[in-house]
């Protein structure tokens, strides 16, 4: 009978598993089989052996033929389900159950350093002729279970990912690879230093570049949380977890403009769910990711020791597969990687493949990482020169880089080192001389009767500019050769400072005039349109447009949402949210990308993220510095779903790479600027700078009273606490937005810019 009950226990979970996954629905008869079941156990001594195992056999069969239904026909949002429930297998099951032994790093338990993040030091033994070798890895990943009440369901603040960043610096100096395992929902969204979007920008920016091979998996995979860890050499996931943009509710929300405390319809989470294409499958087919593992029926639990062994399998592979693509002479064993792979996951390999790498070998990790990141979500945008003009620019961008590299790297470094030498030579040759003749000077000095005094020199400043009516005329201030049309209206409107420092009501046509936009009492910001900036704030006639044909495009076939790519189109007489130029600063040329708030909030999709990416690139080519000014931004356009979070860590890639070879890169924050470009690649600009009462930060007032359940005030992300957090360098006065630019310009950046 304790047998017969044990059963009943193992039929009763599977049947609750399944209520969940169904989200407790009366498909299947589910509920019915529940009953039987629960009269079977409170009734277990009414019946004979063989009339319970008889009952329990049909109970069985007929919970394992709805299993069997369940996974043929999964939803989307069903998988999500599955990655959620309690029984799914998690970080502390994988470092039980893959690796041979491990070490906490950072704390334990609750002690632990934001126990929602764990980093290990593991030892994983791999067999290759029978013989065992010992292999030392980093394992940093989310934990979800094992303590729920303090993982905070695998959302990590701000120190969890940092401890993650520290423990990859030490996994980069022991030259060891880093195995990543994804299981967050997402970021917790919280401000305070070091901040959630700057932690995670600081991240991506660090992985870019870390020496040693990375192996990411991910199980659930939620915007900016999972970019945190994310960026890899090689990213697997399981065949029933999810990685998405955002939340199915989260998207249902914004969709249906669901007010904040009433409830999201189910059916609209469902179609949601559907229309992110959040599955691996999906993720496979649009290229965010390399490769499925694939899971027992209805997803793998904590006690299922063939998936760990597995998913052990796979992670040696993909490792391996990296290091030997680092390789010189490796056509034999890629070869013998593939047999394996082609034969039984099991199975041994026949040579060795170290995995440490050296000096050659870590470029050309790089420089694969480099590509891989650079060349993701292609297929996301329309549009771009055609087969003869694509042809003629590649000719172009090689004469640019030879002409550059030549003029700039060579010669000016050459002649850069002929005047330090004779400079060098100069002042010895002077030190010599005034020795020999000091001893005659003092002789004359001391014989001369007549003693003159000179005026001690003076250092002043006389800006440059032209002369009008008798007057220098300051090339700094605002070009002023452009008015809003919001100045056209007349009447007054009432500064939102004026009951804490008594500003007088403001006439329209001088506030948006004479002032821009600017309270003269209390300095408080207005918005301003975007074509301000273009006009008032670069030299006249200097702006001219490029890319202007790589077109937004709705590459997961989001239903509704060509339709408004459209509308914006044509309101704004633009095909992306992000505008990139050439312009000049007091004739300074730069490189600039403004993302602006009229085409579709100023978020972010594989369109936005090529463009920025190609004016990173042509900042590098020419050694220009690069502005980002961001007039608005909403974060990662959603509809794109994975397409556009990739382009957290391919733009930030760019970025890297831009600054590693000397570029100045200046991010100014203008109105309202949140989410994953601010968590990635503007967040990671060592020289950031917002408009006074522009506000900055990871998430909104909204999303943080739902995460947190914490009401915050409302100056919370406003540009002043930014500053006091560190977040930015600077709060600039609009008006002063010209010569502010220009002097980081003068006075930030390395000598490899063209005008150093």
């Amino acid at each position: 009978m304790n047998e017969q009950l044990k059963q009943l226990h193992r039929i009763e979970e599977r049947i609750n598993y399944l209520l969940q996954v169904k989200d407790y629905t009366t498909w299947g008869n589910l509920d019915g089989f529940k009953i039987t079941c629960d009269r079977l156990k409170q009734t277990i001594y009414d019946h004979t052996a063989e009339e319970l195992s008889g009952e329990i056999r049909k109970l069985n069969e007929s919970v394992s033929f709805l299993e069997e239904r369940a996974e043929e026909q999964l939803t989307p949002m069903e998988r999500v389900r599955i990655v959620r429930s309690i029984q799914r297998f998690s970080l502390k099951d994988i470092l039980e159950n893959v690796y041979e032994d491990y070490t906490e790093l950072g704390g334990e338990g609750d002690a632990n350093i934001d126990p929602a993040m764990i980093c290990a030091k593991a030892t994983i033994v791999r067999r290759i002729k029978n013989k065992p070798y010992t292999a030392s890895v980093m394992v940093i990943g989310q934990e979800t279970g094992h303590g729920e009440e303090f993982r905070n369901g695998g959302s990590c603040k701000p120190e969890g990912n940092a401890k993650a960043l520290r423990y990859m610096k030490v996994a980069e100096t022991e030259g060891i690879p880093i195995h990543f395992y994804i299981f967050t929902p997402g970021s917790y969204p919280v401000e305070e230093y070091p901040g959630a979007a700057q932690q995670i920008a600081r991240n991506i920016y660090a992985m870019t570049k870390l020496r040693v091979p990375m192996i990411s998996m991910i199980s659930e995979g939620g915007s900016g949380g999972a970019e945190a860890i994310g960026l890899s050499d090689y990213r697997l996931m399981t065949t029933h977890g999810y990685y998405s943009v955002i939340s199915p509710e989260g998207a249902a929300a914004i969709e249906g403009r669901i007010r904040e405390g009433s409830k999201v319809p189910k059916e609209l989470i469902e179609v949601c769910a559907d229309r992110l294409r959040l599955t691996a499958f999906d993720n496979l087919k649009n290229g965010t990711i390399d490769r499925i593992i694939y899971e027992p029926q209805l997803g793998a639990r904590r006690d299922d020791f063939n998936f760990f062994a597995t998913l052990r399998s796979e992670m040696l592979r993909a490792t391996d597969q990296v290091v030997l693509s680092t390789r010189s002479f490796r056509a034999f064993r890629t070869w013998e990687i593939g047999r394996k792979k082609s034969k039984s996951e099991q199975q041994e390999l026949q040579v060795e493949v170290p995995w440490d790498l050296n000096r050659d070998e870590i470029r050309r990790l790089l420089a694969q990482r480099s590509r891989k990141y650079l060349a993701m979500a292609k297929h996301g945008y329309t549009g771009g020169p055609s087969a003869s003009a694509d042809l003629l620019n590649l000719l172009k961008v090689n004469a640019e880089k030879i002409y550059y590299t030549l003029r700039y790297d060579i010669l000016k470094n050459h002649k850069k080192q002929v005047h330090k030498v004779i400079k060098d030579v100069s002042g010895e040759g002077s030190v010599m001389l005034k020795r020999v003749t000091e001893p005659l000077t003092a002789a004359i000095h001391f014989l001369s009767k007549k003693k003159t005094k000179k005026p001690a020199a003076r250092i002043t400043y006389t800006p440059a500019g032209s002369q009008e009516n008798g007057r220098v005329v300051d090339p700094l201030e605002l070009t002023d050769t452009y008015t809003s049309p919001l100045a056209n209206e007349d009447r007054t409107v009432t500064c939102p400072n004026a009951d804490k420092f008594g500003c007088k009501d403001l006439w329209i046509p001088d506030l948006y005039g004479e002032f821009a936009g600017v309270c003269e009492t209390c300095g408080h910001h207005f918005p301003l349109e975007h074509q301000w900036y273009l006009k008032n704030i670069f030299d006249p006639n200097s702006i001219s447009f490029f890319n202007n044909e790589i077109i937004s495009g709705n590459p997961l076939d989001y239903t509704g949402f060509s339709e408004r790519l459209e509308i914006s189109k044509k309101k704004t007489g633009k095909k992306s949210g992000n505008m990139t130029f050439h312009a000049q600063i007091n004739g300074i040329q730069i490189i600039v990308a403004m993302l602006y708030s009229d085409f579709r909030n100023g978020t972010v999709g594989s369109a936005e993220g090529e463009k920025f990416v190609q004016a990173c690139q042509l900042a590098k080519r020419k050694k220009r510095p690069l502005l980002a000014y961001i007039h608005t931004t909403g974060g990662i356009r959603i509809q794109e779903g994975t397409l556009g979070v990739i382009q957290m860590p391919k733009c930030t890639m760019a970025v890297r790479e831009y600054i590693d070879a000397g570029g100045l890169y200046i991010v100014v924050y203008d109105n309202n600027s949140y989410a994953g470009p601010v968590a990635s690649f503007l967040g990671c600009s060592p020289y950031q700078f917002a408009i006074r009462s522009s506000r900055v930060g990871f998430a909104g007032p909204r999303v943080i009273r739902e995460t947190t359940g914490v009401d915050i005030p409302p100056d919370y992300h406003s540009a002043r606490n930014a500053l006091k957090r560190g977040h930015i360098q600077g709060i600039w006065d609009r008006r002063e937005f010209r010569r502010n630019l220009h002097k980081a310009l003068l006075t930030m950046g390395s000598p490899s810019l063209y005008y150093r």
